[in-house]
């Protein structure tokens, strides 16, 4: 192979564009949002400032320098550019809800096809009634209005996708529904395209290579979303289980969704689309990194999705807009564009029997048309479909249709909240993401059977959220498999999968299994240790090498009865660390699922006698300290208080004084009979021993009722 590199004045120019296109492009992104319009717009924009439009006619000298009618200089750009495209697409597919896509399945179907089928129809008409300025020496005119309905018909997923997550719409319903409709509309327009590029160089549709492409992306979808799926969840598992780290994470998910990229593009469709369904894939597998998806996000919002969108803007000469024909007839096109694609989104949405708010803002959604576009626009250029005319009207089209977008979505999502189900989900969605325990990560339970696993699967099913997947691992050959079995039955109502392992060393295979993607471990604890360990010997070596969060559950009592007798009352001191909050989080929790009474406490202990010198200080006057300690433990009860009224559990505040925390609370449980206390600890090594706090471990130690205890370790978890 002959690889040419380009020359040093090559490499010069592209390095000067690229810094010149990502500064001009951020700084007006930020402009427009500041001013409360989506980034893109001014990304777009940068653009049109750059090329000839602006730049090429103020400064033609420094325009020519800066961008060479080059090819190789072309190919540098426009390679950064699809490459941006690319990783916004995963990005976006990374939070796309197939799940929620298909509880809105019979809507998602019907906006689709409104919001194809009416500018199809549109676009054919305003293709013949176009005057000959837009069409000579453009091929056959039936070509031509054919490649102007598709036109119409395309919506930009890019555009969408970055409008969406801007806005804060993406997780909306509307927002979800958007995305498919939007990847149809692609999809089918893409198809659409390669029949008439077909047309235009045979002059006869090639029924071979039109059949190849759609029986092609059938496959393409299904085997990625079953095959592909098992692929990913494989090589994703193995990075995990080998502890590769984030960087060769980063690497597998771009090299993933540049073989889907080059599949769909092999198929006559948009790498851009494979790039999608890539992302999606990756999204859903339970071996995913968060810390990956967030690396992703910042490559593509903070450098490659700007060059994406600036280079777009680059190819629109503004000055053929001087033409006052063109200039009418392009205004005519941007509004059937616009009336089309909305009244046909409106339509399906009033179809599915969508409330008429959402059909307003899948119809603004849907209509921008932005980057994919003015790529097809090219293509028609190039295929001498459309003449020079008809190219700046359709790329006008684009850039005018993404730029009243955000605005107009802004307008009609304002103060519009959705259905109640929708506020609900939006509400847990919001409330599970500033989480720092009960999140929405897998859960590891190790057990040989014993009825602290019960405890511990029973406390876990009930605080987390019932889509949350749980896994029971069974170690070694000491397990019972009928006990074991009575642990998975606890999680009937969630995904669960039972593992097997043989091992001599469980912590070794709870920990090898724990690197896979959990948020947490439960474990149920013996009633009693015997020798140096705090609780157990595998226990104790589970606490000193975890890297996620442990919930240990010690004394299993009140087995006899029923949930939710057995959790009815439940205990939780209340601090100010952020193990208290995943206490906080998980009894809470607990209470709004099966009605467990939460008592809050904060044992204020005596302040010190004062010293000589501090009582001279205050004789002079000289500051000490002004809070009180009543006063900052009133505080952190009325702030657990209102986290409790958030998460919809009951509560009441139980007032403990004394010198030994630990006392009052063993106290406390005793006097209000609670049947739970509930205790964070923030996980420590001392002397080659795991350490949970003196409070914690004397609780642990002296309290009759179940212990419940969230030891959270210092680094990332999941």
């Amino acid at each position: 192979m002959n690889l040419v590199a380009p020359d040093e004045h090559q490499l010069l120019v592209f390095w000067t564009q690229f810094a010149v296109l990502l500064l001009v492009a951020r700084t007006l992104g930020v402009a427009m949002k500041r001013i409360g319009q989506p980034a893109v717009v001014g990304e777009l924009g940068a653009g049109l400032l750059l090329g000839p439009s602006v730049l090429g006619g103020l400064l033609p000298g420094v325009s020519d320098w800066l961008f060479p009618a080059d090819d190789v200089q072309s190919a540098m750009l426009f390679a950064v550019s699809w490459i941006g495209a690319v990783f916004l697409l995963v990005s976006t597919g990374f939070e796309t809800d197939l799940a929620l896509i298909r509880r809105l399945g019979r809507g998602a179907a019907l906006v689709a096809t409104g919001s194809l089928v009416v500018p199809l129809a549109m676009g054919i008409g305003l293709g013949f009634a176009l005057p000959p300025v837009f069409s000579e020496g453009a091929g056959t005119k039936l070509i031509f209005v054919l490649f102007m309905a598709t036109a119409l018909s395309i919506s930009s997923l890019p555009v969408i996708a970055k409008i969406l997550g801007e806005m804060g719409l993406m997780r909306r319903n509307f927002g979800q529904m958007t995305l498919a409709a939007g990847m149809a509309n692609d999809v089918v327009g893409w198809i659409l395209l390669g029949v008439i590029a077909g047309l235009a160089q045979a002059g006869e549709i090639a029924v071979g290579p039109l059949a190849i492409t759609l029986l092609g992306m059938a496959a393409f979808i299904l085997g990625a979303l079953t095959v592909g799926q098992r692929a990913v969840d494989a090589l994703l598992r193995q990075l995990r289980r080998r502890q590769a780290g984030p960087a060769a994470t980063f690497t597998a998910v771009v090299v993933v969704a540049l073989v889907a990229g080059a599949v769909t593009q092999f198929l006559g469709v948009e790498a851009v689309i494979g790039a999608f369904v890539a992302g999606i894939v990756l999204g859903r597998s339970k071996f995913k990194q968060a810390q990956v998806e967030e690396q992703l996000e910042v490559v593509t919002a903070g450098v490659v999705a700007p060059i994406f969108f600036a280079t777009s803007g680059l190819r629109v000469d503004l000055g053929l807009l001087a033409d006052p024909q063109v200039l009418f007839w392009g205004a005519v096109v941007i509004a059937v564009a616009s009336v089309s694609k909305f009244s046909g989104a409106w339509v399906g949405a009033r179809a599915a029997r969508l409330p008429g708010r959402e059909g307003l803002a899948l119809g603004v959604g849907l209509n921008a048309r932005g980057a994919v576009e003015i790529v097809i626009a090219t293509i028609g250029l190039s295929l001498g479909v459309l003449n020079q005319a008809s190219y700046t009207v359709v790329v006008l089209m684009a850039i005018a249709t993404s730029m009243m977008a955000g605005p107009m979505l802004r307008a009609v999502a304002r103060s519009w909240q959705g259905t109640d189900e929708e506020q609900r989900r939006l509400q847990r969605e919001e409330s599970v993401s500033r989480n720092v325990m009960v999140r929405s990560h897998r859960l590891l339970l190790p057990s040989q059977g014993g009825i602290n696993s019960i405890v511990a699967a029973q406390v876990l099913h009930y605080a987390w959220l019932e889509d949350v997947e749980a896994t029971v691992l069974s170690v070694g050959a000491d397990a019972a498999e009928a006990g074991v079995r009575a642990v998975v039955d606890i999680f009937d109502d969630r995904p669960v999968s039972l593992v097997k392992v043989s091992s001599d060393h469980a912590s070794e295979a709870i920990l090898g299994e724990a690197r896979l993607g959990y948020g947490a471990i439960g474990v149920g604890a013996p009633e009693a240790s015997e020798g140096p360990w705090i609780l157990s010997p595998i226990v104790d070596d589970l606490l000193t090498q975890t890297l996620i969060p442990v919930v240990i559950v010690r004394r299993a009592r009140n087995l006899d009865r029923a949930l939710p007798g057995a959790f009815a009352r439940a205990l939780v001191p209340v601090s100010a660390t952020a193990s208290s909050r995943a206490a906080q989080e998980i009894a809470f929790n607990l209470s709004a699922s099966i009605g467990t009474e939460v008592l809050l406490t904060h044992v204020t202990t005596p302040a010190p006698a004062a010293t000589e010198a501090s009582r001279s200080r205050r004789a002079d006057g000289a500051a000490t300290s002004t809070v009180p300690r009543a006063d900052v433990g009133a505080t952190l009860i009325e702030r657990a208080e209102a986290f409790a009224d958030e998460l919809g559990a009951r509560a009441r505040t139980v007032d403990r004084s004394g010198s030994s925390p630990a006392d009052e609370i063993v106290r406390a449980a005793v006097d209000e009979e609670v049947d739970l206390v509930v205790l964070g600890a923030n996980l420590r090594q001392l002397q080659g021993r795991p350490f949970l706090g003196h409070v914690v471990e004397q609780v642990l130690e002296q309290c009759d009722a179940t212990v419940v205890v969230v030891a959270s370790p210092s680094g990332p978890h999941g």
